[in-house]
């Protein structure tokens, strides 16, 4: 029962994040729920090697509920760390679509003005930074 509610909070966490940042909900609530089941294993496994090696008979005395609540932080840890890079992932995309969006101070104005050409071409300079002239008898 309890695996139950965590997948209802976790799939609801993921579906809101990702509808606020406009992706698909139903795939990261999905994602979100197989994070956490991917901690569960991943918490099974490593708690199964430490323990196998330094308490062999603490594994056969233990019941296996027990064993199994051992590995519920491992999986909200894995899923609460997925869900911060995806927070840290859309929101710099989103502060990237808000700084290219027109301002409104914006209107009106020309596009040169708005977006200046640059030089792409690398120049020749001197240690001082300054370009030297090139006098070689022509002119345009």
């Amino acid at each position: 029962m309890l695996g139950f509610v965590l997948m209802y909070f976790v799939g609801k966490a993921f579906y809101n994040m990702a509808k606020k940042h406009e992706q698909s909900g139903w795939l990261y609530a999905i994602l979100g729920v197989l994070s956490y089941y991917a901690g569960l294993v991943l918490g099974g496994v490593l708690l199964g090697i430490i323990l196998g090696l330094l308490y062999p008979e603490f594994i056969e005395s233990s019941s296996e509920l027990f064993l199994g609540l051992l590995t519920i932080p491992v999986g909200i840890l894995c899923c609460w760390g997925f869900y911060q890079i995806l927070k840290v992932k859309w929101e710099k995309e989103f502060a990237e679509k808000e700084r290219n969006k027109p301002k409104i101070s914006d209107i009106g104005k020309k596009e040169e003005d708005l977006y200046p050409t640059q030089n792409l071409l690398p120049r020749n300079t001197n240690i001082e930074g300054e370009t030297p002239e090139k006098n070689d008898g022509f002119r345009f």
